[in-house]
């Protein structure tokens, strides 16, 4: 691929239960820095309060689309700002994607929440194009992958794309528990649900170029695949979807190993199944295949803001000079059955 139709990210914004910025975020991870915490007034089904992450700057009555559009805003302009302080007027094409469809939040919730941060946006910056989703864990990956597309296919010049979660809803909360995926004491393979928004500004090397805009990392490639075998079934995982998700990205790679991984596993037996199946499926391509990352420990469950606020992690590395090698893979499994992976270098690789 020439280098001037390589896609490059030029700009991130993260929000999370840790810091309302992707610095702020990114030094809270980095340092182990846990926002879990007893929900105020929610009890689990061995009668202790549900473990969560919150972002204590929403108004806590703030629910469904509304909260999550609250949520999403200031990382949005804060991906944007690159292009913005360049004075250009360029449209921009918005993909956002929620969780799944789930008790607590219902079909149009991707749609209206899509809505409400467009108008918002709309008013300072020039939107044309896009769409939304309720694609789940590797939703947020999913619209950096449809993006990566738009961008190639010439359908846009810039796209900012992210994703936007929340599980605090009640209704969402009591379901969680119901299926036995809540951590706790008694049941320490849950998970603790959070919420979060994080985005990407995407565009190809040579406008960047043009525009004097310099990009923060090269997106090498995406992927994305089916796992027939999903979670909360009586079916066997063996990890197929996400190893053929990894096959996909290997084939467009370099053959260089992979130096860091991070990803969407919370504490589910299921995900870390998975994971060590597409590791043994996809031999000599990573560096050290144990020496993953979990933001989920520290920022809870982020559901579909998942991949965007990966990207914002390799970002603030690459820019604060800690990375720990040129390529990372950032994976995510919704359940649903979608897996989304991507590989990332650095802004100056010739990859």
């Amino acid at each position: 691929m020439a280098s001037g139709s390589a896609i490059v990210i030029v700009g991130v914004g993260a929000r999370t239960p840790l810091g309302f910025s992707a610095a702020a975020s990114a030094a809270a991870v980095r340092a182990g820095i846990s926002g879990i915490q007893d929900h105020p007034y929610m009890i689990d089904r061995f009668g202790e309060r549900m473990k969560v992450t919150r972002d204590v700057g929403v108004d806590a009555a703030l629910t469904g689309p509304d909260r999550a559009a609250a949520i999403a805003i200031t990382p949005a302009f804060d991906a944007l700002a690159p292009l913005r302080r360049a004075g250009q007027s360029v449209p921009v094409a918005l993909i956002v994607s929620t969780g799944e469809s789930r008790p607590g939040q219902n079909k149009d919730f991707a749609a209206r929440t899509y809505a409400q941060l467009h108008g918002r946006l709309s008013q300072d910056v020039a939107l044309a194009g896009g769409g939304s989703n309720a694609g789940g864990h590797a939703g947020g990956m999913l619209a950096i992958h449809h993006a990566c597309r738009m961008l190639r296919e010439d359908k846009a010049k810039f796209c900012l794309a992210g994703g936007v979660d929340t599980y605090l809803e009640p209704e969402t909360l009591e379901w969680l528990d119901e299926h036995e995926q809540l951590h706790s004491d008694e049941n320490t393979y849950g998970f603790c649900p959070g919420e979060g928004a994080g985005f990407c500004l995407m565009t190809r090397q040579q406008t960047a170029r043009e525009l004097g805009i310099e990009p923060l990392l090269k997106l090498v490639c995406t992927a994305i695949a089916s796992e027939e075998n999903r979670i909360k079934t009586q079916t066997v995982c063996l990890g197929e979807g996400l190893s053929t998700a990894f096959q996909l990205l290997f084939d467009d790679a370099p053959i260089d190993p992979v130096d860091r991984i991070i990803c969407d596993m919370n504490g589910e037996r299921y995900r870390g199944n998975e994971y060590g199946f597409a590791v043994l499926r996809n031999p000599g391509r990573f560096k050290n295949a144990a020496d993953f990352e979990t933001p989920a420990d520290c920022w809870g469950d982020v559901g579909a803001a998942s991949g965007p606020l990966f990207v914002s992690l390799v970002a603030e590395a690459e820019v604060r000079g800690y990375r720990k090698g040129p390529l990372s893979l950032i994976w995510a499994s919704s359940e649903n059955g979608t897996r989304a992976a991507a590989l990332l270098g650095g802004p100056r690789s010739t990859r």
